[in-house]
């Protein structure tokens, strides 16, 4: 058990169960879409982001997507932490059916990926007793590197996501803060190089 600071706001119960086992904190539940115009919930959320600040975890679906921007309006994205769950295709065994996407959400994923998560956003992480400044990877790398803002840069993201197990959902900036928590300037850019290689090798099998 992880004991943290901020709140956590998940989707449904069975995530807060899951979350319950891992991490020692208050857990918030949206209660799906129902957060879309429960106030008093809104209400708690804008206080808890204000006072310790939150961490969004939802499902790699377009439904958790949909939430996770909520939350980031309500708050106006102060002191909330996004935490992504990597694509994991399958079925919670609990449920009889594929969900619509086929996708696992947070309930069905092991814990050492969800700690993982957690650690990639920097929840876990230990401040460095350094003086040592670190080469942040900036917006304009993005572009360069054609990871925004170029005709195949989604396809790119994609790539760039999956490797660091990550969902492909996710938004350049959202991806971008990530990488600067946990990855040196040299390992993003042996990243950025190997999914390059690998399109020019795909590319000459066709």
């Amino acid at each position: 058990m992880i004991k943290i600071e901020q709140a956590v706001i998940v989707e449904g119960k069975y995530d807060k169960i899951k979350l319950s086992g891992i991490v020692d904190t208050l857990i918030i539940e949206t209660e799906g879409f129902g957060i879309f115009t429960d106030k008093e919930k809104q209400k708690l959320i804008r206080y808890l982001a204000e006072k310790r600040g939150i961490v969004a975890l939802t499902d790699s679906d377009s439904a958790g997507f949909k939430i996770r921007s909520f939350i980031s309006n309500i708050t106006k994205g102060k002191n909330v932490i996004n935490v992504f769950i990597p694509d994991v295709f399958g079925k919670e065994k609990r449920k009889e059916q594929f969900s619509k996407e086929g996708k696992i959400g947070v309930e069905g994923i092991k814990d050492d990926i969800i700690i993982n998560a957690f650690e990639k956003a920097g929840v876990f992480c230990k401040e460095e007793n350094s003086n040592k400044e670190k080469r942040e990877i900036s917006r304009t790398d993005f572009f360069e590197d054609g990871i925004s803002g170029g005709k195949d840069s989604s396809l790119m993201r994609k790539e760039l996501a999956k490797s660091l197990e990550l969902p492909e959902r996710i938004s350049a900036s959202s991806l971008l803060k990530i990488i600067n928590m946990y990855m040196t300037y040299d390992e993003y850019k042996k990243a950025v190089e190997t999914i390059k290689s690998k399109q020019i090798s795909n590319a000459n099998l066709t």
